[in-house]
């Protein structure tokens, strides 16, 4: 997932000389930018003020709603926060937690290391600062899967801090705003985006400037198609004035993606239970569920040998189901093995059942590319 990590500090001389045909450092100190102006006016108007994390904002409930939303939308979020707010309904309580209970609340989400981070910190917060979410933004930080921009929301949203942000949404406003040229994942590029927020944000109603700038992003200057008659920034937009929308910010420079084959095994038994393992706490998938992983179909034999000593009853590999990550492509190939005369509750260690296996053409493989 992208990190929203940035310098800790922003050097206003990097600022590009068109910020400020909009914005001033004097301005800015005296609160009164026509640019922050103009997003304030706009989210008073048509701004989301009713999301389920916008009521009772406390750090705890803005910050799990900060991490479930990266790298994914509102609507599919609102679900899942509602429910992760009624098992876990504060921090002691998520802390306290199970790992196993807090990742079967955020399955469905993905990117399963934020909900390992988010319970890695909140144990954290519990037995390093008494259960209380901390208020310095460079404590913030050092929490497990917290970056610059997420610690700047939660403390702005939840606690009226003044810190910019720069989450995607963010990025892309600023971006089409002041034409920034290049990719934002090159460091002098994010480090120009930083800048430009840390001067557009205003001294005070940083909470609703910062909410804004999210709105903003993710319902007018969308990454498709924005609207952009409707936007309060469209008269001094250079992307817009130049019709050059579609160009910022500029992609991820294409490269090809390596491949990686494994095997997955579908291992049955009398019972008629299919058996998951627990995945290392790290790389993909980690500390979930899963079928056992093999690199090759021999290793796979092999393994089944050693354990169990009989030839299955069946052994049929299926065809590869394809899932793509953002560093590599991973190939996979089910095997579907069945021994139909033993039960295998002492076969693998670690291997829980989960289900019941009726036939190949039943099986639902699209779980292997949740």
């Amino acid at each position: 997932m992208p990190n929203d990590d940035g310098p800790s500090t922003a050097n206003l001389s990097s600022v590009p000389k068109i910020l400020f045909s909009v914005l001033s450092v004097s301005s800015v100190a005296k609160n009164q930018t026509p640019f922050a102006d103009a997003i304030l006016a706009w989210f008073a108007q048509h701004g989301r003020k009713d999301l389920p994390w916008q009521q009772d904002p406390t750090p705890y409930r803005v910050w799990v709603s900060e991490i479930m939303l990266q790298q994914t939308q509102v609507r599919t979020v609102i679900p899942y926060y509602q429910r992760f707010m009624q098992a876990f309904p504060d921090l002691r309580a998520l802390a306290a937690a199970p790992l196993d209970q807090v990742l079967h609340h955020w399955s469905g989400l993905g990117y399963y290391a934020r909900a390992r981070n988010l319970h890695r910190a909140a144990q954290r917060i519990r037995d390093d600062h008494a259960g209380r979410f901390p208020e310095d933004i460079e404590v913030v930080m050092r929490l497990p899967g917290i970056g610059r921009s997420t610690a700047g929301a939660v403390l702005s949203l939840a606690c009226g801090q003044r810190h910019a942000i720069l989450d995607g949404n963010v990025k892309r406003v600023l971006a089409r705003f002041h034409a920034v040229e290049g990719w934002p994942g090159k460091t002098a590029v994010l480090e120009q985006l930083w800048a430009l927020a840390e001067a557009a944000t205003p001294q005070r109603d940083v909470a609703a400037y910062n909410q804004a700038m999210m709105d903003l992003g993710a319902t007018l200057c969308r990454r498709g198609t924005p609207e952009c008659p409707r936007c309060p920034l469209q008269s001094d937009c250079r992307a817009c004035q130049r019709g050059r929308q579609s160009e910022f910010p500029a992609p991820r420079p294409r490269r090809d993606l390596p491949t990686r084959n494994v095997h997955m095994l579908l291992l049955s038994g009398s019972d008629g239970a299919v058996y998951l393992e627990r995945r290392p706490a790290s790389g993909i998938w980690g500390g979930l569920w899963s079928f056992p992983e093999f690199p090759s179909l021999k290793a796979l034999r092999k393994d089944l040998a050693e354990r169990f000593g009989v030839e299955p009853d069946k052994f049929e590999a299926w065809p590869v189901v394809s899932h793509g990550f953002t560093h590599f492509q991973l190939q996979i190939t089910p095997v579907l093995v069945i021994f139909e005369r033993t039960f295998f509750h002492t076969g693998f260690a670690g291997i829980m059942p989960v289900g019941f296996l009726s036939g190949a053409d039943e099986f639902d493989l699209h779980v292997l590319a949740a």
